[in-house]
């Protein structure tokens, strides 16, 4: 069964140069940032997640909250296997799907059909997985011979119909958002949303970092606060 196992997760980021001074002064006077500690070298960092723990189970839709610096987009950062804490375990089962940065990896001068496989590349899937479903994301996109053209002749509504195919054409247990996706064009979105919609029903576990409470209440069933990269209160809905 999908699940995430935290236990006393602590993920450091080192202050290095000359500039560290004003940054440590920075985070010091921050109402919203994280912490300052030292690592076992001696060294300042900031401590951007401070000894988490925590269990999601198959079925939970959790939300994240807290202001900016409090540590979200760390979180899912790690759990998307970006940053590697600096103690603690992890354990996870289950396919991960993240919608952190779904953009990342798109070159304006390569074709749309250029931009899905190396989207496609950077998500992990093999030649046989994209070549399987590259009809479904060119469908849904609708952007037809457009797909053969540099994305730099596309408008900002059609350069996201690509990132967004992609990511929400993937299936997976675990599915990771920093944010509510949205996709700007307005003829577009409704569609979107529904296809959106879809990939999380089917999803076995939803993390979802927002500044919004309502948004969280309306799609989750718990709500991590977190404040300094602590985890201060976890409330059930």
């Amino acid at each position: 069964m999908a699940h995430i196992n935290a236990k006393n997760l602590i993920v450091d980021f080192p202050i290095y140069g000359p500039a560290s001074r004003s940054l440590k002064n920075a985070v010091l006077h921050s109402a919203t940032g994280g912490s300052l500690a030292k690592d076992a070298a001696n060294r300042v960092v900031v401590r951007a997640l401070n000894d988490l723990s925590f269990e999601i189970r198959e079925g939970d839709r959790i939300g994240l909250l807290g202001h900016n610096g409090s540590g979200k987009s760390t979180l899912l950062r790690v759990l998307a296997g970006g940053y590697e804490p600096v103690s603690g375990t992890l354990d996870m089962e289950g396919s991960v799907a993240s919608m952190l940065s779904i953009t990342l990896g798109m070159e304006s001068e390569a074709t749309g059909y250029e931009n899905i496989v190396m989207i496609c590349t950077l998500m992990g899937l093999g030649s046989g997985e994209i070549a399987r479903l590259m009809p479904e994301i060119a469908e849904f996109t609708e952007l037809g011979e457009y797909l053969s053209m540099p994305l730099r002749t596309y408008s900002s509504g059609m350069h996201m119909r690509i990132p967004f195919a992609v990511a929400t054409a993937v299936k997976a247990d675990i599915v990771l958002m920093d944010e509510w996706l949205s996709v700007g064009d307005e003829s577009f979105s409704k569609k979107a949303q529904a296809r959106l919609g879809e990939m999380l029903d089917s999803a076995k576990i939803l993390v979802l970092a927002s500044h919004s409470r309502a948004l969280l209440e309306k799609n989750c069933n718990r709500i991590f606060h977190l404040e300094h990269g602590s985890l201060i209160q976890v409330d059930t809905l």
